[in-house]
Formats: structure tokens, sequence, C-alpha cells
């Protein structure tokens, strides 16, 4: 190749990301060597189309990948790559929750102070109610609250809730043995769901709470076994009882089979869906035509009403719910819709339609729609016309 085809150390490294240092670390290693080295100076030279290996060596490397696998997925094909990459993404977040657990425990013990008990729930009701919750929360960085899960002790019940902004899931249970404790903490996401499949074997889940972290003290668990500890997370949740309370009075009302309606979701061409309620039943309209819809069984009473709402937001709160027949109350079609059983009041969750017009809301960017601002989280108190609260 001519010379001046070749790109100088400096040259190719401005193009690839990497520093001189990293490139020269990885032709030692065999990784990415120079297309050629001056015999008398040493200098490194390379090829333009080395760059993309260059890149994928970096990016690789920054997912923390061991050099070893580094070069199994640079010489493997894009199949068996994309394998690798998923199994050892899937080993650095094991050892994440690994670690996140192990930090609880060391905090808690830190502490010298005793766990407190508050409640016991049996494990497989447990872990569901976790699970069921958990669809209503998102993974932002700069607010952590809204990946964690708000639980609440009272004698009376113990209360799960989370909320992403457009989405607001709480459940209620009833304690399985008396208890005097009242509590409230929120509780890192990511944890409990790593901690539901553990606690969904065991019959009996006692709740304790220290200073840093909840313990799921598992009945029947071997002596070699260690509870799950689960972090607290200390940024303050948001009011979810004032956004209840303000949802206002129920307009229209729809009562349809979970199953049916769930088909319906799965057959629906595209991210979003648009409800037609009348006093003759309901509709599933398709994207973008005039065409009066699919009729979806349904009783429904009260006002007539077009409402829209995206695929991923309506379908969790509708796959989760309890029981066979599913109860939404509409509000309007800009204002919070609740879902929940038609005959079990214990789970419910609040959902925010979509302006039929608008595109499709990007889950990362939650400011995009002046209908659905995000709560003020100085005092967590929702503004006019925006999230679950209204």
């Amino acid at each position: 190749m001519p010379p001046s085809e070749l790109m100088p150390i400096g040259v190719f490294a401005r193009r690839s990301g990497l520093t001189p240092s990293a490139l020269r670390f990885y032709a030692d290693s065999g990784l990415l060597r120079p297309a050629e080295t001056d015999p008398v100076s040493g200098y490194r030279y390379y090829r333009p189309d080395q760059v993309a290996r260059a890149v994928a060596l970096r990016r690789l490397r920054e997912l923390a990948m061991p050099l070893t696998a580094v070069g199994a997925v640079l010489a493997a094909g894009p199949e068996e790559a994309s394998r690798l990459i998923d199994e050892h993404l899937a080993n650095v977040l094991g050892e994440a929750m690994a670690a996140r657990h192990k930090a609880a425990l060391l905090k808690s013990t830190l502490a010298d102070v005793p766990s407190r008990p508050l409640a016991a729930l049996k494990g497989p009701v447990l872990a569901d109610a976790v699970e069921q919750i958990l669809t209503a929360t998102v993974r932002e960085p700069g607010l952590p609250v809204l990946g964690g899960l708000r639980l609440e002790v009272t004698p009376e019940a113990v209360t799960l809730t989370a909320t992403d902004r457009y989405r607001l899931s709480t459940r209620t249970l009833v304690p399985a043995e008396p208890t005097t404790a009242t509590w409230a903490g929120t509780v890192g996401g990511e944890e409990l769901r790593a901690a539901a499949a553990e606690i969904r074997r065991s019959p009996l889940v006692r709740i304790e709470a220290t200073p840093h972290a909840i313990r799921l003290r598992r009945a029947g668990r071997r002596d070699d076994q260690e509870d799950p500890h689960c972090g607290l997370l200390t940024e303050e949740f948001p009011d979810y009882r004032l956004m209840l309370a303000s949802l206002g009075e129920a307009t229209t009302r729809v009562t349809v089979s979970k199953d049916v309606f769930l088909r319906a979701l799965e057959d629906h061409p595209g991210e979003r869906i648009t409800l037609r309620l009348t006093d003759h039943g309901a509709h599933v309209l398709p994207p973008g035509d005039n065409h009066p819809g699919t009729p979806l069984p349904a009783t429904v009473t009260g006002r007539t009403l077009s409402v829209s709402f995206e695929l991923t937001t309506l379908y969790p709160a509708v796959s989760t719910a309890l029981g066979p027949e599913v109860m939404l109350d509409l509000r309007g079609p800009d204002r919070p819709a609740t879902i929940r059983s038609a005959d079990r009041g214990d789970l419910t969750t609040v959902a925010m339609p979509v302006k039929q017009e608008d595109p499709p809301r990007d889950r990362h960017s939650h400011d995009r729609h002046s209908h659905n601002p995000r709560p003020d989280h100085g005092g967590h108190r929702p503004r006019r016309h925006g999230g679950p609260g209204g």
C-alpha cells in the first residue's frame, strides 16, 4: 500500500477514539496490529479499513470485556458475536447485582443496629406483587427513585407503589401474620426484581428494615443460604396519594375480558392503540385510517370517547391486572386513566393517554409532550394536567 494511504498512529488514534498508548497495547496483545512498522524509527502506520475494528475493540472494552473475550467477538460472525456480547452483559449485570447485595448487607452491619421486623407475607404473593408493580418503573440515571418501589407498612396492610410519571401502579397486601409496625421506604427496583425469584420459592417471607436496606428473611431456607438484602434509596418518592386524589371522577367506564383485550393489543399493528367508546360498545381503531375499527366485546357506560395509549404503556397495565376481567375508568383523551380488576381492588394502575396526533414518545425523553410533564421533584407535587397526577 502506498505510504500516503497509511495513517500514522496519532491520526489513527483520533479516528478510532483510542489513545496511542492503547493502540500500542492492543498491537502487543495481538488484537490490532499496525499495517506497517518503520524498521528504523519504529513508527506504526494503520490502514483506513482498520478503523472499524479499532472502534469495535474500543466499544467492547467500554463494556468491561476482557481481552480474551474481545478477541473471540472480533473473530466471530455477527450471530456468534451477538451471543458472546449478551453472555458478557449477563455476567456483568449479575456481578453488579451481587455487589449491590453485598453493599446493602455491609451497610446494614456497619450501622450496628438490629433489623426491625416489619411484616410477614406469603412468598409467592409478594413475588407476584413486586413483578407487577415494577412494570411501572423506568431507568433514569438522574432520577433513580423512578426505578424504585415504595414500600409502606401499617398494621393493616403492606402497600407497594411505583411510578415512571406516565404510569403509576400500586397494590395492597394483607400481612400473613399480625403486625404493629408502621414504616415506609423506597427500595431499589433492580435488587427487588432479582430477589423475586428467591422469595417466590418461600412459603413465608418476613420483611425487616435496617437504616440502609430491607432484609427478606425466608422461612425454611438452608443455613448456607443468605437472605436477600435490598438497598434503600434516599431520594424522596413522588406524592402518589396526591396524584390519586387529584384524578377526579371517571366519565367513561369500560369492562372487558382481560384475555380478549390482550389479544387485541397483541394483534394491533402499530406502536399506539386508539379506543373508540360509545354506548354501542368499544372499537379498536387502526392507525391512520377512517375505518370504523375492530369491535372489542366490552360493556361501556358514560360519555362517548376516543382515547389513545402507547402500547408499551397500556399492555403492561392490562397484563398485570388481577382476575378475568379488566375495568378502565377514563376521564377524557388527555386525562389519566385507571386500570384495575373488575372484581378485585388491591392492584391499581394509572396510565396517561397520548394525543392521537402526537408522534410516539421516546421513553427516555419524558418532557416531549406538554400534557405529560414530569412531577416537580423538588416537592414531588404534580403540575396541573401532567402525568398520572393530572
